[in-house]
């Protein structure tokens, strides 16, 4: 299984997020630490609002920062909800005759077990749980153990 970069960044820009805790973080932070394209952090932080993950707050000193707490957001969920389509084959994807042997096919089962599996490991986890090493990730990401982003950086 392959997650687009749009889920892998939305993953990125929550982890940011819950390390800045309360304090907002900025899409301009966010594609510096990253290196990631202005672009894609609008479209992946539009989302993230729309979706509920993300307060965001326009203006001169507005900013983004989670929506609810981090502990409250189950990765599997973000990746349903960012995944355009999660079938790893066209007959998962509810493609109608999409292969002759389709109706006594054993490898479809197969792969939607294991789709499920997968996303069940990530159901388990929280934003929270990939952020624990929050000193570590914290000094990698330029922002002081209190959330706040080290100054003239």
């Amino acid at each position: 299984m392959r997650l687009t970069l749009h889920t892998d960044y939305s993953l990125r820009v929550l982890m940011f997020c819950a390390v800045k805790g309360d304090d907002l973080s900025t899409i301009q932070e966010i594609v510096h630490r990253f290196g990631i394209s202005e672009g894609h952090v609008m479209k992946v932080v539009h989302a993230l609002g729309q979706k509920g993950y993300l307060e965001t707050i326009r203006g001169k000193h507005g900013g983004m920062r989670l929506a609810r707490k981090s502990s409250q957001i189950r990765v599997g969920a973000v990746v349903r909800d960012m995944e355009e389509e999660l079938g790893v084959v066209g007959c998962l994807q509810g493609e109608r005759d999409f292969c002759r042997i389709e109706s006594g096919c054993v490898l479809k089962g197969a792969l939607r077990e294991a789709t499920n599996a997968f996303l069940s490991v990530l159901d388990r986890l929280t934003i929270e749980d990939l952020v624990k090493p929050r000193r570590p990730l914290a000094r990698l990401l330029d922002i002081d153990p209190d959330g706040r982003v080290a100054a003239g950086r």
